[in-house]
């Protein structure tokens, strides 16, 4: 069997158009087309201005940097660096920017001042699946996912603990104001560091121990992030959150295997036995459908 001719300097006669790179159905189109579609009062939600400048350099187009990082969510890239990457070396990227190169700074500048918006177009684009006849939704899973919080375990107290901790705290605060006062020096404008941070951490521990006597049944509380939990995890126990996602599959018409996120949320709740219907909720209220 001869070998097909392989050259990397090959020229085309008639080159071929960016659409053609794409296949017909490919996912990308659809980010596409939902961006597109997008009208003034869409674009009004999240907060973007579509009339560019008169001065200065040409910005990149709000539809370019929209469709890279709706499709960086859909196929799982998150991060701006290889974001950018993305739009620089896959076919996919390049076609919804138009053949444009966007770096990560402004990828991010993008999605920081837009982000706490982003949430609105998560249920647009569910909607628009739903009208289009995607989704099937007499089957919907849920299931949790543990998260770990940005705080130690070891900074989780019972109201015990957190009785002796202020305790503790009471005398150490004692000492060194006793300290500080003991010197032939002139009191000093300023609390000594040490000095200032027990007492930012007396604070804190005052307002753990009012929101535990608040919370019922809830018998700890983390001092760096008081609304995180201590949950069994695949790595052990942590100390932080559980994300819910309930997702129902593409319709077998579309001929596609694959689902579709229809409802998301964090809680601070471990089991997530608890979390179906307040799901099966968010998700009708999602897709505008009851399942």
């Amino acid at each position: 069997m001869p070998f097909r001719e392989m050259s990397r300097e090959q020229m085309w006669m008639l080159p071929p158009t960016l659409d053609e790179l794409l296949p017909p159905d490919h996912r990308a189109r659809f980010v596409a087309e939902f961006v597109d579609a997008l009208d003034r009062e869409g674009w009004a939600e999240l907060g973007v201005e579509m009339v560019g400048e008169p001065m200065g350099a040409p910005a990149y187009h709000p539809r370019a940097l929209l469709c890279v990082w709706l499709y960086g969510f859909m196929t799982g890239v998150r991060s701006c660096r290889k974001l950018e990457t993305a739009c620089r070396e896959q076919i996919p990227y390049l076609w919804l920017t138009g053949w444009q190169r966007p770096d990560h700074n402004t990828l991010w500048r993008f999605y920081r001042k837009h982000r706490s918006d982003m949430r609105k177009l998560f249920e647009r684009t569910v909607r628009t699946a739903v009208t289009m006849g995607l989704l099937d939704l007499a089957v919907q899973a849920v299931d949790g996912t543990k998260m770990v919080a940005n705080a130690s375990k070891d900074r989780v107290y019972d109201a015990e603990e957190v009785r002796a901790l202020l305790g503790r705290l009471d005398k150490t605060i004692s000492e060194l104001e006793a300290q500080n006062e003991a010197g032939e020096d002139e009191p000093a404008v300023n609390l000594p560091e040490e000095l200032a941070d027990k007492k930012v951490l007396k604070e804190q521990v005052r307002q753990a121990m009012d929101d535990l006597a608040g919370r019922g049944r809830q018998k700890c509380i983390n001092l760096t992030d008081r609304d995180a939990r201590l949950m069994k995890s695949s790595q052990g126990i942590v100390t932080g959150y559980n994300a819910q996602a309930m997702v129902s599959p593409l319709e077998p018409s579309v001929g596609a295997n694959g689902m579709f996120v229809t409802a998301a949320d964090v809680v601070d709740e471990p089991n997530d036995s608890a979390q179906l219907v307040p799901m099966l909720e968010q998700s009708e209220e999602t897709t505008g459908a009851r399942a």
